[in-house]
């Protein structure tokens, strides 16, 4: 009995130290909106109301430089976060609703980082720089330098800074390895040249990360292997224009497919190979949201230009399964709306009901399984962040760091209003009963 209780606590131990948790996937935040892309987690009680100036609720505030665009990302008691800072000159930012396509002025040297923090303190643990230079893409006045989400296996941590590379890290801030993408600088499709920052976050699953480079002229999907960052396979994405969305995965009976969003090619990918298993058209020309699973459907969301469309697809379909211009569902999609969709915000999908809210703060919420709508209403606020849920509770933070907590249901209810008294282009994570927040200047803790 001895011996076996000490080969326990010795595998604990090792598994411990080479970064294997006993907290359930479920539990963790590992990627850009949390496991597999939900947006929510179960058995957590996060709090309705709070005071940033009182300090009430308020676990703790750490002072994060840069803009402030990636999200928190966390593991057990690991929260990783990303930025990008000028070092010369004040950075400029410019949130609000516009429609204006210009780019900002980069030309200074910036410094590239990651940073590892104790969610429960909020102490910087490590910090590290990953590439320092003059940006070799552009960037919108509304975007950052660092707007890719980081990813974590509870092993490693990977992080995306665009055409400035692809690091990755162990949890002691030890770099494994980096691997130089190229150049990155989507734009829009309809005036070249013009560059906004790359943004599509990578994810990992089983051991692999999955990219997504909807670039100008050779668009492409790539796998490559965790702990190496060696290329697996390349897929081209053929003619389609430039993404900016993350890629999400859905996996039943022992088939994995890789979800993209796209305005001619958002689709799905076979996890293995790369093979394009199917693909939808006529979503928006500027595809932002990331695609989402729940009630064994697959929800594609989009809105710019002509088409502004939400797609609940099923998971078994091949082949070209566009839409017929007078058609709303088909073999392969149990529901759309032809009008509706949201620009930048991954829609929620919680205790049945989808929501999405779109840049001008109009909130639609649906019935998930029908696509029977429920209500529309506004916030009357500009919006980027996507928003998150918890205890029966949804969250949406506005640009002016407005958060506004609604009760989830088929009723609109605004619970409360709470000021984070800075800019807020991020979306918001949860780990345990706490929100943590990335504001411009700030990193959060709501407790």
């Amino acid at each position: 009995m001895k011996t076996s209780a000490n080969f326990l606590f010795l595998l604990f131990c090792f598994l411990f130290q080479n970064g294997y948790s006993q907290t359930p996937y479920n539990q963790q935040w590992p990627s850009f909106r949390g496991p597999w892309a939900l947006g929510f987690i179960e058995n957590a009680k996060p709090p309705t109301t709070w005071n940033a100036e009182t300090g009430e609720h308020i676990k703790w505030k750490t002072s994060i430089p840069g803009l402030g665009h990636s999200s928190p990302v966390i593991w057990d008691n690991y929260l990783f976060v990303t930025t990008a800072v000028n070092t010369t000159s004040s950075e400029s930012l410019k949130v609000g609703l516009y429609g204006d396509i210009g780019e900002a002025n980069d030309s200074a040297v910036h410094e590239f980082k990651v940073y590892c923090l104790d969610k429960n303190s909020g102490k910087i643990i490590w910090e590290r720089l990953s590439h320092k230079g003059i940006p070799k893409s552009k960037r919108h006045t509304k975007a950052s330098q660092a707007n890719c989400t980081a990813a974590t296996d509870g092993k490693y941590v990977v992080v995306h800074f665009g055409s400035e590379g692809l690091y990755c890290y162990d949890f002691k801030g030890n770099l494994v390895w980096k691997k130089d993408m190229g150049l990155l600088n989507p734009g829009f499709f309809a005036a070249p040249g013009i560059e906004w920052g790359y943004s599509s976050s990578p994810i990992i699953h089983e051991n692999r990360i999955i990219v997504q480079c909807d670039i100008p002229k050779t668009p492409y999907l790539t796998a490559l292997d965790l702990a190496t960052g060696n290329e697996i396979w390349k897929t081209s994405r053929g003619d389609e224009v430039e993404t900016y969305g993350t890629p999400a995965i859905y996996t039943k009976n022992g088939e994995t497919q890789i979800l993209v969003n796209g305005f001619k090619h958002a689709g799905g990918y076979d996890f293995e190979t790369g093979k394009e298993i199917w693909k939808l058209g006529n979503g928006g020309d500027i595809p932002t949201p990331t695609p989402i699973v729940a009630n064994d459907l697959i929800y594609l969301n989009s809105a710019h230009g002509k088409f502004s469309p939400i797609f609940a697809v099923r998971p078994n379909a091949t082949g070209d399964i566009t839409l017929a211009a007078d058609s709303t569902k088909n073999q392969y999609i149990a529901w759309s709306v032809k009008r509706g969709g949201a620009y930048m915000q991954t829609p929620l999908v919680y205790n049945g009901y989808l929501y999405n809210l779109q840049v001008n703060g109009q909130l639609m919420c649906f019935d998930a399984l029908t696509g029977e709508m429920k209500y529309k209403d506004s916030l009357k606020e500009a919006f980027s962040a996507s928003g998150i849920a918890a205890d029966g509770k949804i969250y949406f933070s506005s640009e002016d760091g407005n958060i506004y907590v609604l009760q989830a249901g088929p009723e609109f209810k605004v619970l409360a209003k709470n000021a984070l008294k800075d800019v807020c282009m991020a979306t918001p994570a949860i780990s345990g009963n706490t929100l943590y927040f990335r504001t411009q200047h700030f990193l959060i803790a709501v407790e």
